[in-house]
């Protein structure tokens, strides 16, 4: 028997990650939908000080409005020149949210006088699995880098043309999907979160 777990995203790119560390964990039981698969319900403005805070919050109206377990994840880049930011601003950095190639350009700009030994980044994702009835499983994954000085590569979303990871010589956006899967902030999130999963899939 199949069971759902939401996923509380509209981001297709994010389903399509989720789906593929289940099927990578073996994980077969369990069926992946999105916010766009469910009846509308309120959901509570992100406005928590944390990417933990922001991600319990959407997976818990998640698990509360539908009654499915319910993974959200909260997610951003922290520039260390920048102190941390944009940080849990990430998505609407530059005032609009979910632009990517304007927060892009913004941070870019920003870091315009910043010399290469000073553009050290990391990617951070909080992600939160709300069963109903019990407390929420938060889980953050880091991946480190840097910011590199023009967008490059065509894979991914978000920052991930300008940013370089750790040992790398290509961006995030330059990485094929699995390879990404295996490294990204994301992906070490909910791979901590997979333990936990395959309990509910034999649930």
């Amino acid at each position: 028997m199949t069971g759902r777990l939401l996923v509380a995203s509209r981001n297709a790119k994010k389903l399509r990650e989720l789906r593929r560390v289940l099927a990578a964990a073996g994980i077969e039981a369990l069926e992946v939908i999105g916010l766009d698969e469910v009846p509308e319900f309120p959901e509570t403005p992100e406005t928590g000080a944390t990417f933990e805070a922001n991600a319990t919050v959407k997976a818990v109206d998640g698990a509360v409005a539908t009654g499915l377990p319910c993974v959200a994840d909260d997610s951003g880049i922290e520039v260390d020149a920048l102190r941390g930011m944009p940080g849990v601003l990430s998505a609407r950095w530059s005032g609009s949210h979910g632009d990517d190639d304007a927060n892009t350009a913004l941070l870019l700009s920003q870091l315009s006088d910043v010399p290469d030994e000073r553009r050290g980044a990391a990617f951070v994702s909080a992600c939160a699995l709300a069963i109903p009835g019990q407390d929420p499983v938060v889980v953050r994954g880091e991946w480190r880098g840097r910011i590199v000085r023009e967008p490059r590569g065509e894979n991914g979303f978000g920052y991930d043309p300008v940013f370089e990871p750790e040992g790398e010589d290509r961006t995030s956006a330059e990485l094929s999907p699995e390879e990404k899967d295996a490294a990204s902030h994301r992906g070490r999130a909910l791979a901590q979160l997979v333990p936990a999963l395959a309990r509910l899939a034999r649930a």
